[in-house]
């Protein structure tokens, strides 16, 4: 068992009579850099395993996992393969440095031109002049003073690393009083069948949490806010199994969805959350028994400040290690991320809801991106990326119908289960 797995198991407090060596291929899986990001896949996805309880487990296949972590770029409807990044979304050169804009979302993208003062028919070549007239500091502090996303293409700083991972990688305690649930029958082939799943969450990290619950037989319902669509391929990536609705946070009908609740997966700011009463304390305090999971892209210092996984890793020094010329900056093989964080966040609710059923209880659950960037840059590490690994994914995608479309996307990473096809973004009612 790897040193990580390991690690993780003991964060979640799996005692020592459920923990099992878990299969591993002789081959890595193959996400090519030089920070250690196959490892990290293997080590989150294999912690699911461990946190299901399963007696048997087959060994994961590190081609799948690849895939599902690059799942965007074979994600295919009808065929054709959507854009997936907008123009306002990259590295630009500074005058003394480098940048990192997240504009894939439209609000974002027009707060981004509103900040290095262009208009919304702006090109990115216009983009790319703004940004090399000023420092990097100054277009940063003027896009996110406009309401837009940007960080500095910072070097790593291992003291900050280091004090990041003096703390769990994914954080789980007791949060209240509730009787126990051991009357639930578990069911092998679906261990989460009968826990209700509200899913207030976006873009990867979160949805990839809330897919693996569906995954395991979970009755999992996506709530997103009516003012603020999903790109369709965003959510047909990640929305298996899922139902899908929009309602007003505040309203009562988000109340009765959050009174039957078994599990509450968290992954907007900690302060949006907290101004909308939806903070782990106030939702624990309110329904005693729930499971409350929260993600976050920069932890819990830093409340009110959004992020994706691609700004974490500029911001972070890992885009700077990836630098493939060691003067531009690079990224990651994938949305690592993103994704490690999905996984492990779905492992500690399969460990919390085993701790309620055992001993009753509420429990509350976190981690952020930036604290999971911080355990790969502490990770060892090669000089060189190794060589890229050709993988044919016709084994390992599959089609579904989705209102009328032929959707394509990678099958999931616990072999032994079966998605189910998503939903259309917004197609179902607000309820259970």
């Amino acid at each position: 068992m790897s040193a990580l797995l390991s690690r993780v198991l003991r964060d979640l407090r799996i005692t020592p009579e459920r923990t099992f060596d878990v299969p591993q291929s002789e081959r890595a899986v193959p996400l090519p850099s030089r920070l250690a990001t196959g490892e990290l896949a293997w080590a989150s996805v294999a912690a699911v395993q461990v946190a299901i309880g399963a007696e048997v487990v087959p060994a994961l296949d590190p081609d799948r996992i690849a895939l599902a972590y690059r799942s965007d770029r074979f994600l295919r409807i009808d065929g054709e393969h959507p854009d997936v990044w907008s123009p306002h979304s990259g590295f630009w050169r500074a005058s003394d440095g480098w940048i990192r804009t997240h504009g894939n979302y439209p609000h974002h993208a027009r707060a981004l031109l509103d900040g290095v003062g262009l208009d919304a028919a702006a090109a990115a070549d216009d983009i790319r002049a703004a940004v090399a007239a000023a420092s990097a500091r100054d277009s940063v502090e003027r896009i996110t003073r406009a309401g837009g996303l940007a960080v500095v293409v910072s070097p790593e700083d291992p003291a900050r690393d280091a004090a990041l991972c003096s703390r769990p990688l994914i954080e789980l305690a007791r949060a209240g009083d509730a009787s126990p649930e051991s009357s639930r029958e578990l069911d092998s082939n679906a261990p989460l069948r009968g826990i209700r799943v509200l899913d207030l969450t976006r873009v990867i990290a979160g949805p990839v949490c809330t897919r693996t619950l569906a995954l395991l037989g979970a009755d999992v319902l996506r709530i997103d806010p009516p003012a603020l669509p999903e790109p369709e391929w965003q959510h047909l990536d990640t929305g298996h199994g899922k139902r899908t609705a929009v309602l007003d946070a505040r309203s009562a009908e988000m109340n009765a969805l959050l009174g039957q609740a078994d599990v509450v997966v968290l992954g907007y700011r900690p302060a949006a959350l907290a101004r909308l009463g939806l903070s782990p304390d106030v939702l624990t305090e309110r329904h005693p028994g729930l499971v409350v999971a929260q993600l976050s892209a920069w932890g819990a210092e830093h409340p009110d400040r959004a992020g994706f996984d691609s700004l974490v890793q500029a911001e972070s020094g890992i885009a700077m290690v990836e630098s493939p010329d060691g003067q531009a900056p690079g990224v990651l093989p994938a949305q690592a991320l993103d994704h490690s964080a999905g996984y492990l966040l779905a492992a500690a609710v399969c460990a919390a809801l085993n701790r309620r059923r055992a001993e009753g209880g509420s429990w509350q659950i976190s981690t952020s991106l930036r604290r999971v960037a911080a355990e790969l840059l502490r990770m060892p590490r090669d000089s060189e990326p190794s060589p890229q690994h050709e993988i044919d994914p016709a084994g390992h995608t599959q089609d579904f119908s989705v209102d009328g479309h032929t959707v394509t996307t990678v099958r999931p990473v616990l072999p032994w289960f079966s998605f189910a096809a998503p939903h259309p973004w917004a197609a179902d009612a607000p309820g259970w």
